[in-house]
């Protein structure tokens, strides 16, 4: 249930119809899960409401609400409302900056870097800017999710911005990666900012944790195959 200074945002969405829109209170308890159209919620009624939600909470929706019930209505003001999303993820790898750098950053060789990725079809680059498709292995329901990405490097700067160009189920994506170096090799640190569609199937904390739980293992599994490459060009390990 989506709960705003103790009290479920449900109850204040009906308020707000019952004072701005004509609701019949009454109407709304015994059918809570009618649209607001089959309650006789009409576009002058739905113009108010956007207007009072817009007041309060500085939330915009869309005209389609009049789909929704009231319950719909309310998660969808709560998605918009939640804290956007942020996600910050590190790991320290045993191997110069200079390489770390190189193998990171070519798009093109990410299906052998990461677990996760089936194809990187290179679309556009044009010096440190460039725009590719990124295809996913195929999930439990056989879907290979599939989006446009742009990243541009900074390699003075030691730094990568990226955003996604098809945002897909978010309202927007942007990554940050940053390159430290240390005395034990290279640290490498993730920042991605974001909010979620409100038709997305997870919300902003949820996608959060989604996020959270991935990027230690991606960037596990890219530990191990640099340092392992690193071994390799330095031939520690040889007999």
């Amino acid at each position: 249930m989506t709960v705003t200074d103790g009290r479920p945002l449900a109850a204040d969405i009906t308020d707000i119809l019952v004072a701005h829109c004509g609701l019949n209170p009454d109407d709304a308890a015994r059918t809570p899960a009618a649209s607001l159209e089959e309650l006789g919620m009409d576009s002058l009624a739905l113009l108010e409401l956007s207007a009072v939600v817009a007041d309060r909470w500085q939330v915009r929706i869309p005209e389609e609400t009049g789909q929704l019930s009231i319950a719909g209505v309310a998660d969808l003001v709560a998605r918009r409302v939640e804290p956007a999303g942020h996600t910050e993820n590190e790991i320290l790898i045993a191997a110069p900056l200079p390489l770390v750098w190189k193998v990171t950053n070519d798009v093109a060789g990410w299906p052998d870097l990461f677990t996760e990725y089936a194809v990187a079809e290179i679309l556009q680059q044009e010096g440190n800017t460039v725009r590719f498709r990124l295809t996913m292995h195929p999930d439990e329901n056989g879907i290979a999710w599939s989006w446009v990405s742009e990243r541009t490097a900074d390699p003075e700067g030691r730094e990568v911005h990226a955003q996604r160009v098809e945002p897909g189920p978010f309202e927007y994506m942007r990554i940050h990666w940053r390159y430290v170096e240390e005395p034990g090799g290279t640290r490498m640190i993730w920042t991605q900012d974001f909010a979620m569609k409100p038709t997305a199937p997870l919300n902003n904390a949820e996608m959060t944790d989604r996020i959270n739980t991935n990027s230690a293992v991606q960037l596990a599994v890219i530990k191990e195959k640099v340092e392992r490459r690193a071994a390799q060009e330095t031939g520690v390990g040889d007999e």
